[in-house]
C-alpha cells in the first residue's frame, strides 16, 4: 500500500505540485529517499525519524521507500520534512489517510517533534487554494498562510503531536488570523528634516510621482543618502495586487517575520560590496536578489561607482523588462523586479570636485575617470540626474523657514499617480500605474506635446544626440510633470524641465 501527501516545490515564486509517496514493504530494513532530493531533503530522513520517536511512534524494521514525484524535478529545502512524516504516519495507521487527501503540507521538523517556519508559505497557500485544498503548516507560519483567503482551511500546529491530535479529532487547532505589521507612516524619516536642496527635493518628488529612476551627485555630506531614505515617506502605499506580489517574493526569501505583511513599499539598500547573485538573484538554490526584493519599491545604490561594473550592468535587463531571468543548465527562473532605481555618488574619487575653494591635483581627469566606472547603457536608463551642492556648517546653523513635510509632498504624489492610473486604465492598460512603467508605443500614443514643445524636443534630440530610449524617457518625465501640475497636456515648460534633468548625461 502506498500513502500520499501533497506538497510543493518552488520555481521562482511559482509553487509546483509535488506528490510525496511512501511505501513500507517487507525486506531488509532501509530508508530510501528518491526523486532528485538535495542534501537538505536527504537529511530529512534523520529529522523525521527522531521527531516520530519523540512523538511516541517508531519506524518498523522494514524497507521504507519515499518517492518525491515528479522524479525529474529537483527538490530542495527543509519543507519536505512535514509531508514525509505525515505520509509515514498514515502508512503506519497513526493518522487516517483520508484526513490528508484534501491538504497540502510543508514545514521543517525539529528532533523533538516541533514544527519550524519555512519560506514560501504564502505561494504554497495560494497554490493550495487554487487546487481546492487546505494547508498544513507550522504554527509560526499560520498568519502568513491566512493571507491566501478566508475560505482556505488552515491547520497550523506547533508540534507533530499537536498536529496528530487535530487530525484524529482529539484537540482541534484554532484557525490563524492574517498578520499585519503596524503602520510605520508616522515613524519614517521626514522630508522636513532636509535643509535647503530645493532642486533635489523637486527631483525626488518628480521621481516618486512617476516611478522614475534617479541619480544624485554631490560631495560628501550634501544629503544624498538623507534624501533617498525619505523617498518611502512620500510614496503611496501598496495596492492589493502589488502587496501580494511583494509578499510572495518576501515569503520565498524567508523575510516575512511572523507572517506579518505591510503595505509600505520595499526599500532595499545593499552595500557596494554586493555580488551579482546578491543583487539580481541566483546562487546554488537560485534565491531572489535585492532587485526582486525591491519589486514595487525602491532599490537604493549608494556610492554607485564603487559597485563592480559587471554587477551594475546586470541591472540593465530588469530595469528594462521589469523581471530578472536567471538561467541555469537545469532551470530557468524568473522573478518580478519592477523597481525604482535611486542612486547616489560623489562627483569624483576625492568627492570634492566642483566644490568652491577646492582644487583637485588631478584636475578634471579625477571626475572623468570616476564617473566613467558607470556604463553608458546603464546611465541611459536613468531618467533624472540632479547635482547637489555642498552644505556648510553655517547653512545648518543659520535660521531658516521650516521645510515642507513628507505628508504634504505625499498628497501631491498621490494625486499625480491617480491621474496616471486613470489615464492608462482608460486606454485599456489597468496593469500600468506609473508613467515609468509604460511602453514606448503607449507613451507616443498618449503623450502628444503641442507644436512648440515638439520643436524644443526635436532641437534637443538633434543637438545632444538623444537615443530613442532617452527620447521616450524624456516624454515620460514630461508627462509626470504635467500630472503634478494638474495639466491634461504636456506643454513646453514640462519638456524643458524634463530635458534639464536628462541633459546632465552628456550625450545620453
Amino acid at each position: 500500500m502506498v500513502t500520499r501527501v501533497a506538497t510543493v516545490a518552488f520555481q521562482g515564486i511559482e509553487a509546483v505540485p509535488v506528490d510525496v509517496q511512501v511505501q513500507i514493504a517487507p525486506g531488509m530494513p532501509a530508508f530510501l529517499l528518491v526523486g532528485l532530493p538535495d542534501k537538505a531533503v536527504r537529511e530529512s530522513g534523520e529529522r523525521v525519524r527522531a521527531a516520530l520517536v519523540a512523538s511516541g511512534l517508531g519506524l518498523p524494521p522494514k524497507r521504507i521507500t519515499i518517492n518525491l514525484a515528479p522524479a525529474d524535478l529537483p527538490k530542495e529545502g527543509s519543507h519536505y520534512d512535514l509531508p514525509i512524516a505525515l505520509a509515514l504516519m498514515a502508512a503506519l495507521g497513526a493518522i487516517p489517510q483520508d484526513g490528508l487527501d484534501n491538504f497540502l503540507a510543508l514545514g521543517e521538523l525539529g528532533l523533538d517533534g516541533r514544527l519550524a517556519h519555512v519560506g514560501g508559505i504564502l505561494p504554497a497557500a495560494i497554490a493550495a487554494q487554487s487546487q481546492g485544498r487546505g494547508i498544513i503548516c507550522p504554527a509560526e507560519s499560520g498568519p502568513e498562510a491566512a493571507w491566501a483567503g478566508e475560505e482556505i482551511d488552515i491547520v497550523a500546529a506547533g508540534s507533530l503531536l499537536a498536529l496528530v491530535n487535530h487530525l484524529t479529532g482529539h484537540q482541534l487547532q484554532a484557525r490563524p488570523r492574517p498578520g499585519r505589521k503596524p503602520d510605520t507612516a508616522g515613524t519614517m524619516p521626514d522630508l522636513a528634516d532636509v535643509r535647503g536642496q530645493a532642486l533635489a527635493r523637486r527631483a525626488l518628488e518628480v521621481a516618486a510621482s512617476g516611478g522614475h529612476n534617479l541619480l544624485m551627485i554631490g560631495p560628501p555630506g550634501a544629503g544624498k543618502s538623507m534624501l533617498a531614505s525619505r523617498l518611502p515617506s512620500i510614496l503611496p502605499p501598496l495596492e492589493a495586487r502589488e502587496l501580494l506580489d511583494v509578499s510572495m517574493i518576501q515569503s520565498i526569501a524567508g523575510e516575512l517575520a511572523g507572517g506579518a505583511l505591510s503595505d509600505r513599499r520595499p526599500f532595499r539598500a545593499p552595500h557596494h560590496s554586493a555580488s551579482m547573485a546578491a543583487l539580481v538573484g541566483g546562487g546554488l538554490k537560485v534565491r531572489p536578489g535585492e532587485a526582486s526584493l525591491a519589486h514595487n519599491g525602491v532599490l537604493f545604490l549608494d556610492e554607485l561607482p564603487e559597485f563592480a561594473p559587471s554587477v551594475l550592468d546586470s541591472l540593465r535587463q530588469p530595469l528594462e523588462s521589469g523581471e530578472t531571468v536567471i538561467a541555469r543548465a537545469n532551470a530557468r527562473i524568473a522573478y518580478p523586479s519592477r523597481f525604482q532605481l535611486v542612486a547616489a555618488m560623489n562627483p569624483c574619487k576625492c568627492g570634492l570636485a566642483g566644490t568652491p575653494g577646492h582644487v583637485c591635483k588631478r584636475g578634471a581627469a579625477c571626475a572623468a575617470d570616476y564617473q566613467a566606472r558607470i556604463s553608458g547603457p546603464l546611465l541611459d536608463r536613468i531618467d533624472i540626474r540632479v547635482d547637489l551642492p555642498a552644505v556648510s556648517a553655517s547653512d545648518m546653523i543659520a535660521p531658516s523657514a521650516p521645510a515642507e513635510s513628507s505628508a504634504s509632498v505625499a498628497r501631491r504624489v498621490a494625486a499625480a499617480r491617480e491621474r496616471q492610473r486613470d489615464r492608462y486604465a482608460d486606454a485599456g492598460h489597468p496593469e500600468i500605474t506609473t508613467n515609468a512603467a509604460a511602453g514606448a508605443a503607449l507613451i507616443e500614443k498618449l503623450v502628444t506635446p503641442d507644436r512648440e514643445s515638439q520643436a524644443l524636443l526635436l532641437q534637443a534630440a538633434e543637438r545632444f544626440n538623444l537615443s530613442a530610449r532617452a527620447y521616450h524617457r524624456v516624454l515620460k518625465v514630461a508627462s509626470t510633470l504635467a500630472d503634478l501640475a494638474g495639466s491634461d497636456k504636456v506643454a513646453r515648460p514640462h519638456i524643458a524641465e524634463a530635458l534639464s534633468y536628462r541633459l546632465n548625461f552628456g550625450a545620453a
